[in-house]
């Protein structure tokens, strides 16, 4: 069965749907936790499920490095090999080859620092981690790259990562890409999104298990006409549609899903990799974007920051507070008094502020449970407000 994707219902660029697929079915707009190696920080399988996740999306590059797709072939593949018996998403594993010895800078950006491009090869020449001062090696052919395990060299192409994912057994596969810097020109991007667009059809000419649906990955950097020209490109050439790449700024995002919008197939299924801020959400949704994966959930609530709801919850703070707050130490309530998540419906502030302050694990857990929670429960809220024709007026009462 190869999976499909069925609009039920818009509210201008906005829409509720279904992508039906062997493992099951997904409404969507939908919020895709992510499990990068083969597990969602601090939650099992089964919360996950009782929490209201759909699909899972986990890493090709982790995987494939530890313990490897074989392995998990064997076991069934990555669904039952997780316990999770539900869809899954794996993305193609370039964002991390092309991440190593990276910094985050310019709002948190990732891109490679110091980054020389020779004929094809890319190096960092102040990165000790590298000992011969190569990051990675980018041809034609694919990367060469070292392994942040053990420093082991591997290599990764158009082809090798489509085998992987379909080793790995996913649903919704991703197209192998090239990750431009958010700091390239039109000449540096343009030649970055040409070779994207060449590893692309190398992805799709490799696919052999045609029951997992193969994303393309649109790319341009902060450029309209290179960001049109890579929509058209991939809504010719696939079924479903990934947006990838850096992004300058909100307004840049917001701007790249409009021009994606406007140059692909209105029936194909859209995803947006790596975001997951609560303006941000209804921003891709209204915009026309059905799923999207974020780790900032379990990341920060392995930090002690939980999601609240308004009006505690707003723009200022980000719809977020810290639990190491001292003013929790005593308070009865629950993390968010609009929220039936089991840590919710369990327990006090003052008690997770205890686990949390005595480094006990069980306060990630429960810190990381009410996050998904919250921001799956948020997406459902959206996709029923679609559905009843009220996302103007729950947009507002958000934001």
């Amino acid at each position: 069965m190869k999976p499909t994707f069925k609009i039920i219902k818009k509210s201008k660029a906005a829409r509720a749907g279904i992508i039906k697929t062997p493992h099951g079915d997904i409404e969507t707009p939908a919020f895709v936790p992510v499990g990068t190696q083969g597990s969602v920080k601090a939650i099992s399988p089964k919360d996950l499920k009782e929490a209201g996740a759909q699909i899972v999306l986990a890493n090709t590059y982790h995987l494939h490095l530890r313990p490897g797709e074989n392995l998990i072939k064997k076991m069934g593949g990555l669904s039952k090999w997780m316990s999770w018996n539900s869809p899954t998403m794996t993305d193609s594993g370039g964002f991390q080859v092309f991440s190593l010895g990276v910094g985050k800078e310019g709002g948190g950006v990732k891109f490679l620092r110091n980054e020389i491009r020779y004929n094809n090869v890319i190096t960092d020449e102040n990165n000790p981690s590298t000992g011969s001062g190569r990051l990675n090696r980018i041809t034609e052919e694919g990367v060469t790259f070292q392994s942040h395990i053990d420093g082991s060299t591997h290599k990764l192409t158009p082809e090798s990562s489509i085998e992987i994912q379909e080793k790995l057994g996913a649903d919704l596969i991703v197209s192998f890409d090239d990750l431009e810097s958010p700091k390239y020109d039109h000449e540096k991007t343009k030649k970055s999104l040409e070779l994207t667009n060449r590893w692309e059809l190398r992805s799709k000419a490799s696919q052999k298990n045609k029951s997992q649906l193969l994303y393309g990955v649109t790319h341009g950097g902060q450029f309209k006409e290179l960001r049109t020209e890579s929509a058209k490109f991939v809504d010719k050439n696939f079924d479903a549609i990934a947006l990838g790449g850096a992004h300058l700024s909100k307004k840049n995002l917001y701007d790249v899903i409009d021009w994606t919008v406007k140059n692909t197939s209105e029936e194909k299924p859209r995803h947006l990799l790596g975001i997951g801020e609560i303006d941000d959400i209804f921003e891709i949704i209204e915009r026309g974007v059905d799923t999207f994966d974020c780790v900032i959930p379990t990341r920060i609530g392995r930090t002690g920051f939980f999601f609240i709801s308004p009006p505690q919850g707003s723009m200022k703070n980000r719809f977020r507070t810290d639990i190491d707050k001292p003013q929790y130490r005593k308070d009865s309530k629950p993390l968010d008094s609009n929220c039936n998540c089991y840590s919710c419906q369990n327990f006090s502030r003052a008690y997770i502020h205890h686990l949390f302050r005595s480094r006990e694990l069980l306060s990630y857990n429960l810190l990381s449970l009410h996050n998904v929670h919250f921001l799956l429960n948020l997406t459902r809220q959206i996709r029923e407000s679609i559905l009843n024709n009220n996302f103007p007026n729950l947009k507002k009462l958000w934001l």
